[in-house]
């Protein structure tokens, strides 16, 4: 098994390997893009910067949400506070939001969102809308 060692607070390892802080800067943004994914059966949040860039993400079913409980506006209204939380780190004030898709938690996410304190710039509707559909169904032969 090897000796047992006591090591007091002014030692390292004898590896040499001394841990830091993070090496990188947190970055800070003044505007944001939030984008909503709202189907019947989930709902999606992704934060970006202007750039396109990934910041956060979150989702019902991340949040533990089972089933027909993900697509519910309740869900979607946790999402959008658990989302705005960490985009608070980041120091964002303003958001855009671009919203895609049907479901029942489009604005109770949007809600959830600005309910800790952000200003929305312009909410854009991207939900897509079939030109003609797929072909029908051949005529029935009896």
């Amino acid at each position: 098994m090897g000796k047992k060692r006591i090591a007091s607070k002014g030692e390292t390892e004898s590896s040499g390997a001394v841990k830091t802080g993070s090496s990188s800067k947190k970055r800070t943004l003044d505007k944001a893009v939030l984008y909503v994914e709202s189907t019947y059966n989930n709902t999606k949040l992704t934060l970006t910067d202007e750039k396109g860039n990934v910041v956060g993400f979150s989702s019902s079913g991340a949040l533990g949400f089972q089933g027909a409980k993900k697509g519910t506006p309740f869900a979607a209204a946790k999402v959008g506070e658990t989302l705005a939380t960490k985009a608070q780190t980041f120091g964002i004030r303003e958001i855009s939001v671009v919203v895609k898709g049907v479901g029942s938690g489009r604005e109770s996410s949007i809600r959830g969102f600005v309910s800790k304190g952000f200003a929305i710039s312009s909410i854009r509707d991207m939900t897509p809308v079939p030109h003609n559909g797929p072909r029908p169904p051949r005529a029935r032969r009896v």
